[in-house]
């Protein structure tokens, strides 16, 4: 599944329509979000996390966002399950990303 850009237009909306959801959080000028990003797309191409919606968020644009996934640093990845929050960090390694998918499996 492609990763959906988000804004915070239609962030509560992807929430609830879709049970299970992980946000990246990015920034412009964030060298390790640019870094990511092609490993995020990867991801939500895998067959494994195939119910999984993945989005992109730009947190510097959109505040109501970035307050939902309670973003403290950036790349941040939120997991929410049924429109609820129910994970994040700030993280820059695959495997800190797969962890919090494992929590939406």
């Amino acid at each position: 599944m492609a990763v959906i850009q988000s804004s915070d237009a239609d962030f509560a909306s992807h929430l609830k329509s879709n049970e299970k959801v992980i946000v990246k959080y990015f920034a412009d000028w964030c060298g390790n979000c640019k870094l990511f990003a092609p490993k995020f797309r990867r991801l939500s191409e895998d067959e494994r996390y195939k119910d999984i919606v993945f989005m992109d968020v730009n947190a510097e644009e959109n505040e109501q966002a970035r307050h939902a996934g309670a973003v403290d640093n950036l790349p941040y990845f939120a997991v929410f399950k049924n429109g609820e929050r129910i994970a994040g960090r700030a993280a820059s390694k695959e495997e800190s990303v797969v962890e919090l998918l494992s929590l939406l499996q």
